[in-house]
């Protein structure tokens, strides 16, 4: 047996419903049907990709490798058909959103989208590769993030606008974690966890190892995607650094860490303002929206006296909006 698309859909639907049961009625079909597939998967690649509990479904170490491959995959074919479908139609006004990872992607998507004007969507962890694409003109703009201590190689003549100046990052833990009992945890709290880290992000390594470095901890660390981290974390393998606007869930929190060691600069790129203009206002109010739908982060706004209003031109330092262009 071959693998194809559906079949990738159906192990991710499987990892993030966490049960067969779950991602059968998501997919649409019958459980026996997708456990008969499943087991056609695994014998076609040589091993167990989940296993099966009482409680439902974990992957195996095969199966977070096998995933991790998979969903950038279903994202590009997505984006294939989406173009190929615009296309088609005859559709003659195109804008190409790049973007590293975040919560406000969908409400942003859904304020651009308008008649005759269908997004186009590129994801990479790399913030410097997004930004190299949007000067060579591959892409109309880039959001991207900025760990502190790690500034991004801008290519000449982009023009950027900050959109929150520094956003502190949180920490994610299990659920039944003696600290998550906490509304604040502090680094010392978790010196005896492993962490997770996504090495291929930019600046996100060094930032982590500097903000540990820092409080004299030397901890076992596994490298690894936010879809992967997510997983070891619910089952208690690991704890990772994550976005403040991360969702709580039932099998694990999402917490501020003591002095907001670790921070993050969010930026929107372009070639002209106009094109910073066109996309900006709804990219704020996508992000405030998200950011009141996390209890860990509106609490910590609301404590640091920021207020969550759409269109406003306040970043998390409580400054002005901040604009700045690279000469060439």
């Amino acid at each position: 047996m071959e693998l194809e698309v559906r079949h990738l859909r159906a192990l991710c639907a499987i990892a993030d419903g966490g049960s067969l049961h779950r991602a059968a009625r998501q997919l649409g079909v019958s459980q026996p049907a997708l456990s008969t597939q499943l087991s056609r998967i695994e014998q076609a690649l040589g091993g167990p990709l989940f296993v099966r509990e009482r409680t439902g479904c974990r992957p195996t170490p095969l199966g977070r490798s096998v995933l991790g491959r998979a969903r950038p995959l279903l994202a590009d074919m997505s984006t294939l058909v989406r173009e190929a479908r615009a296309a088609a139609a005859g559709a003659d006004s195109r804008l190409r959103i790049g973007s590293t990872a975040s919560r406000a992607l969908a409400g942003w998507l859904r304020r651009l989208r308008r008649p005759g004007l269908e997004p186009t969507l590129q994801m990479d962890v790399s913030a410097n590769a997004l930004l190299r694409r949007v000067a060579e003109g591959q892409l109309d703009v880039a959001f991207v993030h900025e760990v502190e201590g790690s500034a991004l190689h801008v290519p000449d003549g982009l023009r950027l606008r900050v959109l929150v100046e520094r956003e502190p990052q949180f920490v994610m833990l299990p659920a039944d974690h003696p600290a998550a009992a906490r509304p604040v945890v502090r680094l010392a709290d978790l010196a005896d966890d492993r962490w997770m880290v996504d090495p291929t992000v930019d600046g996100e390594w060094d930032g982590v190892h500097r903000m540990l470095r820092a409080v004299g901890l030397n901890p076992r660390v596994l490298h690894g995607d936010y879809h992967t981290a997510a997983s070891l974390v619910a089952t208690g393998e690991v704890v990772t650094v994550c976005q403040p606007s991360s969702q709580t869930r039932p099998d694990m929190a999402v917490r501020r860490l003591y002095g907001d060691p670790l921070g993050v600069r969010l930026l929107l790129a372009a070639r002209t303002r106009a094109e910073l203009d066109a996309v900006f206002p709804a990219l704020e109010d996508a992000y405030w929206e998200a950011a009141r739908q996390s209890t860990a982060y509106r609490e910590w706004l609301e404590g640091a006296g920021i207020r969550m209003l759409p269109r406003r031109p306040v970043t998390a330092a409580g400054t002005d909006r901040v604009e700045f262009v690279r000469a060439r």
